[in-house]
């Protein structure tokens, strides 16, 4: 049954959905006219400000709340354990094949992010319920796609939301401080359940606080070891784009194994095209969609473009990658070579971080997809049995269910990506009318400057 799994997952993970994926992400970057590059300091600017649109926009939670639920979800195992595995099987030149992937992606998710937004509905208990079910119920007009994703999505929380992330978890700190696995599984319940049992409005606020923290806890201990060996650097960043460009990289089929694994686990790292993050992005306080998707947008540059660029720089420094070691490991190794036991530990550390959140931003997933199917009734017993399933998977083996989540998320992706191509002419809209209006507000703002000078 386990090689029947993989194989589907390897089938359904090739090369059409990655190229789906990816051109996606190239004919909305084109359409946008660039989108991403001109407005992204515009777009940080709105992620990690107060917005004065909060106080009159409809919404459960800010901007900021909205994308640090999203990056709770994405900034995961895939983080540390993926880049591992894309370096390992692909070669370093992987890595430049994720940030590709990011740059372009960037655009996908910002088109997620408006549409999720702009076809939202208010929910039996006042809430913003939103995301690809709704945009492609409500927009394009076929409710059988909006009902495969939801079913998708409901089934992919258990798996790589929920089990294998509280797997990793059990499997760290047994492996690093002999903590027994049934420790992990009844902590990690208890502290899963306080989260999520309280909605998105409980979430948002422990996200808000505990995303950052656990983003730069890792990235200050990539830079360190990146700052003390700096001489080390140049040549690390020279072969990984050299080596993107190596026989490897553009031949062996239709995909090469370089672009190949370096697409797949940057596409895993941010979930751009997946259709995940939108459903938290509907939740933001926002008057228009244009604003709440610039802010979407930042978390793929935050998620690949810094958090995996400091695993994979640190890794090709290293130089363990072709030594055997396995990609669950090789992270530890690696900062481990630079700073003795004290850089595994703060892998072991991050892994731990880093899945716990995924658990709280992906339970929300999971509840909406669940409702859409069901009714908003049936949410509170949908939380309880997540929360329980936290507790299972610490102490139980999940290959199986590793490869069905895996087969759960690109069974997700193809409907709404269907979604984004067919709505793309709806996001222009939307993105010209936000712009125009960016602005007039932009152009306002001066003219308050110079009053009060």
């Amino acid at each position: 049954m386990e090689d029947i799994i993989n194989a589907i997952s390897g089938f359904v993970w090739g090369p059409p959905t990655l190229i789906l994926i990816v051109g996606t992400g190239l004919y909305l970057t084109f359409r946008l006219g660039f989108l991403q590059f001109k407005t992204m300091p515009y777009a940080l600017k709105l992620a990690f400000s107060p917005a004065k649109q909060d106080k009159k926009a409809k919404g459960d939670i800010t901007h900021y709340q909205a994308l640090s639920t999203a990056m709770a979800a994405t900034v995961g195992t895939g983080n540390i354990v993926g880049v591992a595995t894309a370096v390992i099987m692909g070669g370093p030149g992987a890595v430049f094949w994720m940030w590709i992937t990011a740059l372009v992606g960037m655009a996908t998710k910002y088109a997620e992010a408006i549409l999720a937004v702009k076809y939202r509905v208010t929910n039996s208990k006042g809430e913003m319920s939103g995301g690809p079910m709704y945009y492609l119920e409500r927009g394009l007009k076929q409710k059988w796609l909006a009902v495969l994703f939801a079913i998708f999505g409901a089934v992919a929380a258990f798996g790589i939301g929920n089990m294998v992330q509280s797997n990793a978890v059990a499997g760290a700190l047994s492996e690093s401080f002999s903590v027994p696995n049934w420790v992990t599984g009844v902590v990690l319940t208890i502290l899963t359940g306080l989260v999520i049992l309280g909605g998105i409005k409980s979430i948002g606020r422990v996200t808000a606080f505990f995303v950052p923290i656990m983003a730069l806890f890792y990235i200050l201990a990539g830079l360190v070891i990146i700052a003390m060996n700096f001489d080390l650097v140049p040549a690390a960043i020279s072969l990984i784009f050299t080596d993107a460009f190596t026989a490897q990289a553009v031949g062996g089929g239709l995909l090469g194994t370089v672009i190949r694994y370096g697409v797949a686990r940057g596409v895993f790292s941010n979930e751009a095209g997946l259709g995940s993050a939108p459903i938290a992005a509907a939740a933001a306080k926002t008057d228009y969609p244009g604003r709440q998707a610039l802010v979407s947008m930042t978390q793929v540059l935050i998620d690949t473009i810094i958090v995996c660029s400091i695993t994979g720089i640190t890794i090709v420094m290293a130089d363990l990658y072709g030594s055997g070691i396995e990609g669950s490991t090789l992270t530890g190794a690696s900062f481990a070579a630079f700073l003795g036991d004290y850089g595994g530990y703060m892998v072991t550390i991050a892994t731990v971080l880093f899945a716990y959140s995924t658990l709280i931003g992906w339970s929300y997933y999971g509840e909406k997809c669940f409702s859409y199917l069901i009714n908003d009734k049936a949410v509170p017993y949908y939380r309880v049995i997540f929360v329980l399933a936290v507790g299972y998977g610490a102490v139980e083996s999940l290959n199986i269910v590793w490869g069905i989540a895996d087969i759960m998320n690109a069974l997700m992706a193809i409907p709404n990506l269907i979604g984004l191509l067919g709505l793309s002419g709806v996001v222009a809209y939307e993105t010209n009318r936000f712009l125009k209006i960016a602005k007039e507000e932009k152009a306002q703002e001066k003219a308050k400057k110079m009053e009060s000078a």
